[in-house]
């Protein structure tokens, strides 16, 4: 049966940013604000923790798998000899300071640690009452310096964006100079066009004071310009907000509130996510029967598993899998990838050779309970080139070994 011809679909918007499946999300937030216990607590690591500023220096950087039932399903039923699940690259960067862009605190190498970055976990302080998480959230314990003097998480979270987009506009400014005397002074035609986009770069970001990732209306070529700047207000952003374990259980904190109100109304699209380090670092500490009986007993869950997602999810990325008795594997890819492009991640040879995608939805294969029932039921699909694949497909890919050349 020849492969369907699959429509090209709904084209996705464009993606601002590094293009490639190893991109990493930075924690960010002011100093004492608990990045390095967090970052502890979320990739089993041991990164320093003390209660001071700027702590860490040089970032952190660590791996983390995505929990997914899904993988975990698959390898219950083919019990393979390999495992190998998606992961989060995680970074834990410097506190920055108020004034950051002019150098102020660690300045200018928190903002470029920042850039290497994709995305930013923007970690805000709440509560605290345990000292071993020390500093971790929008919190109001005495034993924890704020950098600031006083607990505001809104003043908290300005400062944050404030410091990033003062630096895009220090970068703008000599970069549009140096294209001005080239492509308008100096007549050359190549560069005028992206003259012209880094003009609308200006007046988006410094006339308007606006985020470049608020503007939904960049087209290819402007999106081609903006990702050789890699602007930090052009990074996905997601807020946990750290609160004390009491009021995590309770869902119920005076700031959260004013936290969601803000993120709505100043980035809109964002996600807000609560959890509670010093509940985290407690169920780490327990076993795993122990954790099972503290969660019921309090009925609650670590929203640990919802960060991961949250921060892969934000950084554009899905997977795929690929699924038998040898290795259960889960395959990295941007979303709208191509089935060809994603036969690539496995060997280049799929993707220069590719035939067709022979594509089971992991929901079928749970329902009719094996790739042979899949079939029998008709939900088992061949897809050509233009197929883009979708999070959580069960994929076998057909292809054609490109011929060596021939030795002279």
């Amino acid at each position: 049966m020849p492969p369907k011809k699959g429509g090209d679909g709904i084209k996705p918007p464009p993606i601002i940013g590094r293009f490639g499946t190893s991109l990493k999300i930075g924690v960010v937030g002011l100093p004492n604000v608990g990045k390095s216990t967090f970052f502890n607590v979320l990739t089993n690591s041991q990164a320093s923790a003390e209660n001071f500023p700027f702590c860490t220096i040089d970032p952190n950087e660590s791996r983390v798998p995505v929990p997914d039932e899904r993988f975990d399903f698959l390898c219950q039923y083919h019990k393979p000899a390999s495992k190998i699940p998606a992961f989060l690259n995680v970074v834990d960067i410097a506190g920055l300071v108020k004034g950051a862009h002019n150098g102020q605190g660690l300045g200018n190498a928190f903002l470029s640690h920042i850039s290497a970055c994709d995305g930013i976990f923007h970690l805000t302080r709440l509560h605290c009452c345990s000292r071993a998480f020390s500093s971790c959230g929008a919190f109001e314990d005495d034993d924890i310096t704020h950098v600031e003097g006083s607990v505001d998480p809104i003043r908290d979270i300005e400062i944050i964006h404030e410091e990033l987009q003062l630096k895009d506009e220090e970068m703008i400014g000599p970069v549009i100079d140096k294209l001005e005397k080239v492509a308008v002074r100096g007549g050359d035609k190549k560069l005028k066009p992206e003259y012209d986009i880094m003009c609308k770069v200006k007046s988006w970001v410094i006339d308007q004071k606006k985020p470049v990732r608020f503007c939904h209306d960049w087209n290819d070529k402007e999106i081609e310009v903006l990702n050789k700047h890699l602007f930090l207000t052009s990074k996905p952003m997601v807020y946990l907000v750290n609160l004390s374990e009491k009021d995590y259980i309770r869902k119920k904190n005076k700031w959260l509130i004013k936290i969601k109100e803000w993120v709505d109304k100043y980035d809109p699209g964002a996600l807000v996510i609560p959890f509670s380090g010093a509940l985290e670092l407690k169920l780490q500490e327990l076993s795993a029967e122990e954790r099972q009986k503290y969660l019921e007993a309090n009925m609650t869950q670590s929203a640990l598993p919802k960060i991961i997602k949250a921060g892969f999810a934000a950084l554009q990325l899905e997977y795929f899998f690929t699924a038998g008795p040898d290795e259960v594997r889960a395959w990295t890819i941007r979303k709208g990838t191509k089935a060809p492009q994603a036969a690539g991640k496995i060997h280049t040879d799929f993707e220069k050779g590719f035939i067709m995608a022979e594509v089971m939805k992991y929901e079928d294969f749970k329902e009719e309970g094996s790739e042979n029932a899949v079939k029998a039921a008709g939900k088992y699909r061949q897809q050509g080139r233009n197929y883009i694949v979708e999070d959580g497909d069960i994929i076998f890919f057909k292809f054609n070994t490109p011929q060596q050349p021939k030795k002279k």
